[in-house]
């Protein structure tokens, strides 16, 4: 899978504490920016699948305020289930399409 500068890829990596995000441009072989739940505050009383929501929608949100309505979702062969999927509805619900 390969992301575009129309159509960039959205590359998830889950691990048993974290879930990352990061949009990438496969053309120039640069990561465009990226959200993770490592570095965000006031999770502790929430579920995994309810903070890779919020992981989503900030992934969302960021790629709307650069311009980008729609993104190749690149699971990295996790299934699309729990956290991955929270994560896609999250971004979906912040306006991306893919």
């Amino acid at each position: 899978m390969t992301g575009t500068s129309d159509r960039p890829r959205l590359c998830v990596f889950r691990s048993n504490r974290s879930i990352y995000a990061q949009v990438i441009d496969d053309t120039k072989q640069k990561v465009l920016f990226a959200c993770s739940s490592a570095n965000m505050k006031d999770i502790k009383n929430k579920k995994k699948t309810e903070i890779a929501a919020e992981v989503g929608k900030m992934i969302g949100k960021l790629a709307m305020d650069k311009g980008i309505k729609q993104v190749a979702f690149d699971r990295a062969g996790y299934r699309y289930h729990g956290r991955v999927k929270a994560l896609a509805d999250g971004a979906r619900a912040a306006g991306l399409k893919f």
